[in-house]
């Protein structure tokens, strides 16, 4: 395992189809710098860009996937269904393929569990909640615009609400989660484990000015293994079979961040990570209508 290249390493949704182990992220990045990031990181061998229609940045992650010159078919591209376009999902996914200037999207999810009011931004709708929503998703991929289907920041209680649901068939591909050693949901995880869906973690290195940054078995590790903590980072979150999707506008951190081939952490290494006491979440559910996070994830 210690020459394991990560960079060409894909997991198995239950589609049968490979999502890539590391993509960017470009949630919060700002207008100009994310046509810049996604060709910087497409040029460095990413294949795997995550992008949403809430971002308000399709547009420039589609030009710089332009730009970057690599084949559309190399690329998996992950987007995803607003709240306020829950009872709208075929103006959504339109949206969001015109925007990114594509015929298809490797993964749409649903982005968070809240039919929110388009009116009424403080408002859940009175007649429709995200099983509405799944039922109209499903029909997607017949149609070729949308290869898989997942969900996102779903917990273990609103997955049994989805999965026990008559119109339910198709079972989420993927749930895309917040996940690093300070917020490592070991019960969802193992429940999507058993489910057969693949987690992707976001904010892995645990967002802006993260705190991980600073702690002290986190850069005693990297230190030893002449690595970053971010590289520490996402070697975790890998060595635990989800795929991690890094959000960077720097150059040499989207380089940085790719180099994790031909090293590993040892199974102690990853004890000492997972023993981090501390806990915090940088996506709370407090902006929404609904409560979405239960605290069974622990």
């Amino acid at each position: 395992m210690a020459s394991k290249q990560w960079t060409k390493t894909t997991f198995p949704l239950n589609t049968d189809a490979q999502i890539p182990a590391i993509g960017l992220g470009t949630w919060q990045s700002q207008p100009n710098e994310v046509r810049e990031a996604v060709k910087t990181a497409l040029l460095k061998g990413y294949r795997h860009i995550d992008t949403a229609l809430a971002y308000g940045n399709e547009n420039e992650v589609g030009q710089g996937i332009k730009d970057s010159g690599v084949p559309r078919e190399e690329i998996w591209i992950t987007t995803k269904l607003d709240n306020p376009w829950h009872k709208r999902v075929e103006e959504g996914i339109e949206s969001s393929l015109k925007s990114l200037g594509v015929d298809y999207v490797d993964l749409y999810l649903m982005h968070w569990p809240s039919s929110t009011d388009p009116t009424d931004l403080k408002k859940h709708l009175p007649d429709w909640d995200f099983r509405d929503t799944w039922a109209e998703m499903q029909k997607l991929p017949a149609s070729g615009r949308v290869k898989n289907i997942g969900v996102s920041n779903f917990a273990i209680k609103n997955l049994e609400k989805l999965l026990a649901d008559e119109r339910t068939k198709t079972v989420p591909a993927v749930n895309q989660i917040e996940l690093h050693p300070n917020c490592p949901s070991p019960k969802l995880l193992q429940y999507l484990k058993e489910k057969n869906i693949h987690a992707t973690a976001y904010s892995c290195l645990g967002s802006t000015d993260s705190p991980l940054y600073q702690n002290e078995t986190l850069k005693k590790l990297a230190a030893s293994k002449g690595k970053t903590v971010q590289q520490v980072l996402l070697m975790w979150g890998l060595q635990r079979g989800t795929s991690v999707i890094p959000k960077s506008v720097t150059a040499s951190r989207i380089e940085a961040n790719f180099e994790v081939d031909g090293w590993e952490l040892t199974d102690d290494e990853m004890k000492q990570i997972d023993a981090m006491p501390e806990r915090f979440k940088v996506c709370g559910d407090g902006w929404l209508p609904v409560k979405v996070f239960f605290g069974d994830d622990e």
